[in-house]
C-alpha cells in the first residue's frame, strides 16, 4: 500500500527495560539501522532507576542474543540511543521527554506497557506538548471484551486522533501473512473460484505443542479466544474473505476490512467447543478449579453475497501433536459423479500453511496407473524460503513511523472482532478436558458439519505430484 504521510522524526518507546523491548524492539530496531531505513533519535523511557549506558548494555545483550551481530552497526544504533527515566505520573518525567526530543516536531510514542498505564502516560503527553502532531504505539491486548475496548480507545482518543493510532499486531507483520494477501488478489485464477459457489468449507488450525511455559498466572486472564482467535485468527480470516482494496491507499484496505469484521455473524455458544489439556489446573498461578480455555474449536458465518452458508471453522490450542498454523480451503465436489470412486476421494483443497514454514498447496485427484478409472489424491506445492525476510516487529515498527497504516487494526475493527467473540466470552460453557499431546477435545469434532473433518497440519493425505 502506498502512503504520503510525513515521516516521524524521532522514536519513543516506553517499557524499555521490559521484555518485548529486549525480545523484539532492540533487534527489530537493530535491523532498521542495518538496512539504513533507521536514522532518528531513539528514546527509551522507563521507571527503572537505569541509566543510558545500562540501557545500552541490554541493547547490546538483546541483538546479540538475536543474532547476526555487527559492531559497527551496533555502534549506529547506539548513538541514536537516549534514556529517560522517571515516574509515568511525574510531570518532571515529560518535561525531560521534551527536553530529549530536541528539535523533533513529529515524533512516534511506543507504548510498550500494560495497558493500565495508558490514561497516565497519554495524559503526561498531552500536558507536556509532547503529543502534538505525534503518532502512538499501543501494543495488544486491545481490551479484553468489547466494553473494556470502548473504553481504552475513548483513552487514546482524548489526545491523539485515530489516523495517528497505530494498534500493533505483530501476526499481521509476519512474512507468510504477507504472502496470503498477495496470493489473493495476484493471482486471477482464484476470484472465480473464490465464493459460495464453489468453496464448501474453509478451516484454520493454529496448533501449539507446548502449554503455557510457566505462565498459568497470565493465562489465567485471557484463555485462547481472547489470546489468539479475537485478533490473530479473525484477522486471518479478513485477509481469506475480504473483497480487493479499491485504491493503493492505506484506507482502502482498513475499508474492506472493517466491512468484512462488520458482516462477521456474533459467534453462537452452541457452535463453541472449550477445552483444557489435563493437568492445566496444576500450573503455577492457575485455579484449580480453573474453567479457562487452553483450546477452543468454532464455527463462524459471514453474511456476505459472497460467503452466504460458508461455514468458517477455527481450532486453536495448546499441548496439542505439532507447532503449526494453517489453513485449508476445502472445494466442492463436481456437480456430477462420472467415475464412481470418486465419492469416496477427498474434494479439491487449497492448503496455506503460514508456519512453521510457509507452503501454499492444491489438491487434485489424478487417475492411477492401470486399466481401470481409479483416481488418487495429489498435491501440488509451493514452498517459499527467505534467508532476509523482516521480522514483523521491523516490518511493522518502520510501516508506523512512515505512517503507513495498512497493516495496522483500527478503533471500529476492534469492536467489530470483540462483538463476534462476546457473546462466547460473557456467558461461556464449562470447559472439556482433554488429553495433552491430543487434537483436543472429541467434541471439536462435531464442530466441523460433514465433510471430511479437521484437516490436521503436518498429516499428509497425498502423495507429492
Amino acid at each position: 500500500m502506498i502512503s504520503n504521510a510525513i515521516e516521524s522524526d524521532a522514536f519513543v518507546f516506553f517499557g524499555a527495560t521490559g521484555d518485548l523491548a529486549h525480545k523484539k524492539i532492540f533487534p527489530a530496531l537493530y535491523a532498521m539501522v542495518h538496512r539504513g531505513t533507521l536514522n532518528v533519535p531513539i528514546i527509551g523511557m522507563a521507571r527503572a532507576g537505569w541509566t543510558l549506558d545500562a540501557l545500552r548494555e541490554r541493547a547490546r545483550d538483546s541483538v546479540q542474543a538475536a543474532g547476526d551481530f555487527e559492531p559497527e552497526c551496533f555502534a549506529k544504533l547506539s548513538a541514536l540511543l537516549h534514556y529517560v527515566d522517571g515516574d509515568y505520573a511525574d510531570p518532571e518525567t515529560y518535561a525531560q521527554l521534551k527536553r530529549e526530543l530536541g528539535f523533533a516536531r513529529r515524533p512516534i510514542h511506543y507504548l510498550a506497557i500494560p495497558p493500565s498505564l495508558f490514561g497516565s502516560v497519554v495524559q503526561g503527553l498531552a500536558r507536556s506538548g509532547c503529543a502534538q502532531h505525534a503518532r502512538v504505539i499501543v501494543e495488544k491486548p486491545f481490551g479484553r471484551d468489547l466494553a473494556s475496548a470502548q473504553e481504552l480507545d475513548r483513552t487514546l482518543h482524548e489526545v491523539f486522533d485515530e489516523s495517528s493510532i497505530f494498534r500493533i499486531d505483530h501476526y499481521l507483520g509476519k512474512e507468510a501473512v504477507q504472502n496470503l494477501l498477495y496470493f489473493r488478489f495476484a493471482n486471477t485464477f482464484l476470484e472465480p473460484i473464490w465464493n459460495r459457489n464453489y468453496v464448501r468449507d474453509i478451516q484454520i488450525t493454529m496448533a501449539e505443542k507446548f502449554g503455557v511455559q510457566g505462565r498459568g498466572g497470565f493465562y489465567e486472564e485471557v484463555g485462547a479466544i481472547r489470546d489468539v482467535v479475537q485478533n490473530h485468527l479473525l484477522q486471518v480470516i479478513a485477509l481469506l474473505a475480504m473483497d480487493a482494496p479499491t485504491g493503493h491507499e492505506a484506507q482502502a484496505m482498513q475499508n474492506e476490512k472493517l466491512r468484512l469484521f462488520r458482516a462477521m455473524r456474533p459467534l453462537n455458544p452452541k457452535e463453541v467447543i472449550r477445552g483444557q489439556f489435563r493437568g492445566y489446573r496444576d500450573e503455577k498461578g492457575v485455579a484449580k478449579d480453573s474453567q479457562v480455555e487452553t483450546f477452543a474449536a468454532l464455527r463462524l458465518h459471514i453474511d456476505t453475497w459472497r460467503w452466504a452458508d460458508v461455514p468458517f471453522y477455527i481450532r486453536t490450542g495448546k499441548c496439542l501433536p505439532i507447532s503449526a498454523t494453517e489453513v485449508t480451503v476445502n472445494l466442492k465436489r463436481p456437480p456430477l459423479s462420472i467415475f464412481d470412486a470418486d465419492t469416496t476421494m477427498p474434494t479439491n483443497y487449497f492448503r496455506l500453511r503460514l508456519s512453521p514454514e510457509v507452503v501454499i498447496g492444491a489438491g487434485a485427484l489424478v487417475k492411477q496407473n492401470g486399466e481401470e478409472m481409479r483416481g488418487e489424491p495429489v498435491e501440488l506445492i509451493a514452498r517459499h524460503h527467505s534467508q532476509t525476510e523482516k521480522s514483523p516487529y521491523e516490518r511493522l515498527l518502520g510501516d508506523a513511523i512512515r505512517g503507513d497504516t495498512s497493516l495496522f487494526t483500527q478503533d471500529d475493527s476492534v469492536e467489530a472482532a470483540w462483538r463476534v467473540v462476546d457473546p462466547v466470552l460473557t456467558d461461556p460453557l464449562p470447559v472439556v478436558e482433554y488429553e495433552p499431546g491430543s487434537w483436543g477435545p472429541r467434541a471439536a469434532s462435531a464442530v466441523v458439519d460433514g465433510g471430511e473433518g479437521w484437516h490436521n497440519p503436518g498429516i499428509e493425505h497425498t502423495q507429492p505430484c
